[in-house]
């Protein structure tokens, strides 16, 4: 049975609204998933959140998860817009809001052989590029991104936001470049960067199974010794005065370059 909460000093609501802040998300091992589209493709892949927050949706797909959290014993809160936007932090807050149990997959047990194409970002600090570098990563089938040195945190709001329900299609992964180095060359894998410095364009390559395609920070891109460790380096060509692309459209056109490569074999 749904409970029911409509105060703004509810423990529960002060508590899943710190979820917004990285040190009680890290604490807890909780984040914050908002809107029906994201919770569906999350209830899709099998998942469903730990607490169900909803404004007394009549919306079908509001209703069916409803029922999948009630049939498996989960915790139904009906609420008010108003807290939901408390605990959003959007003044237009979406129907449900769901709390879910961080996503992390140790490196150690990460299956290389499940997928041709893996993504690496270095040190990236955009959560829109992070949730965009996750779609592309569903898009092309990917098995995951590997996440080297301190990125932005993936669980961030802005971050699952952007990442439009690929949070939950995608495996992830926080490693220090020390140890993901190490772990890569222990099996099969080519690494693959880009840089502007590099002298072979994308698509001379015929990238092997399976392709790591490395990603640097959106302001310095890869340190010098990380391009060193690369299988491959490339750069696309730039006809105009821009000398880069963002760092998330750079990865969409490597990503397909790599999967239109093993489309054709």
């Amino acid at each position: 049975m749904a409970r029911e909460i409509t105060g703004f000093s509810n423990p529960l609501v002060k508590r899943v609204r710190s979820l917004r802040e990285k040190k009680h998300r890290k604490a807890e091992g909780l984040f914050l998933a908002e809107g029906l589209r994201i919770l569906t493709e999350a209830r899709e892949e099998g998942v469903l959140p730990e607490m169900l927050f909803h404004a007394g949706s009549t919306h079908p797909l509001a209703l069916d998860l409803i029922d999948a959290m009630e049939a498996t014993g989960g915790d139904v809160i009906e609420t008010t817009p108003d807290i939901l936007s408390k605990i959003s932090g959007k003044d237009n807050a979406q129907a449900v809001v769901g709390v879910y149990r961080d996503r992390l997959t140790p490196l150690d047990t990460l299956d290389r052989s499940k997928a041709d194409i893996w993504i690496v970002a270095q040190s990236l600090r955009d959560p829109g590029n992070l949730g965009t570098i996750l779609r592309t990563g569903d898009a092309v089938g990917a098995g995951g991104l590997i996440l080297i040195d301190d990125c932005v945190d993936p669980f961030s709001v802005e971050s699952v936001r952007a990442s439009m329900g690929a949070l939950f299609t995608q495996s992830i992964t926080q490693a220090r470049w020390d140890d993901f180095l190490p772990w890569l060359r222990q099996g099969p894998g080519e690494l693959i960067g880009t840089s502007l410095k590099a002298t072979q364009d994308y698509q001379e390559p015929r990238y092997a199974s399976p392709s790591f395609l490395l990603v640097g920070n959106e302001a310095q891109g890869l340190p010098e010794s990380y391009e060193a460790e690369c299988d491959q380096l490339v750069k696309m060509p730039m006809l105009g005065k821009a000398d880069s692309l963002n760092a998330a459209v750079a990865t969409a056109v490597m990503a397909y370059e790599l999967l239109n490569q093993k489309r054709r074999r």
